[in-house]
């Protein structure tokens, strides 16, 4: 992988961007605290505004680091303040392998946003950061994530039983991946 760090992309109606200090009140209000967002996440709804400063603090300490990958989900009629987030949660470079997690507000919920970022994702870490193999999953109880990951060419792998936990405990998962050479053929077909 050639590590390009967290650049902004844009698509037809969202800018992917880095976060600031000064999105931490519309992270907290669009997303952050709401238990419903975060029921199937591993960290809890922030209490506070200062809660979610605090976080974006060490994401933007972090963004010296090329092998960093934090956007703010921004919709572009939302005025540039972000309404989700997408990130790479986990990462392995010897198999050239990325996970992405996100999370977006629920008013903007089944609006094809999130499928939008992800599919920008997917583009910009197969074709410029090498990245052979996209990996998500999602809780069982959250069908809904999948379908965003099936929307975006990703591959129903399997279902690990108790195998994660999140904000609802022990739970099973759906597993989900892109390799690059499937990507390509897809594109080249179009």
């Amino acid at each position: 992988m050639r590590h390009l760090g967290t650049k902004t992309i844009e698509t037809k109606r969202l800018v992917l961007r880095r976060f600031t200090i000064d999105d931490a009140a519309a992270m907290y209000d669009n997303w952050a605290r709401d238990p419903e967002v975060t029921k199937f996440l591993t960290w809890p709804p922030h209490s506070c505004p200062e809660i979610s400063q605090r976080v974006l603090q060490d994401w933007v300490d972090q963004y010296d680091l090329d092998d960093f990958y934090q956007w703010a989900i921004v919709f572009k009629e939302n005025d540039n303040a972000p309404i989700g987030s997408i990130s790479v949660v986990h990462k392995n470079d010897k198999t050239n392998t990325i996970e992405i997690g996100y999370c977006i507000g629920r008013q903007w919920w089944r609006r094809g946003i999130t499928s939008e970022a992800l599919s920008a994702l997917i583009k910009f870490f197969i074709e410029e950061v090498g990245v052979n193999r996209i990996e998500a999953h999602h809780d069982t109880r959250n069908p809904n994530s999948g379908k965003v990951m099936m929307k975006c060419g990703m591959k129903y792998e399997g279902t690990m039983r108790a195998a994660d936990w999140n904000n609802l405990g022990i739970c099973d998962y759906c597993q989900y991946a892109l390799l690059a050479c499937d990507h390509i053929k897809a594109v080249q077909s179009t």
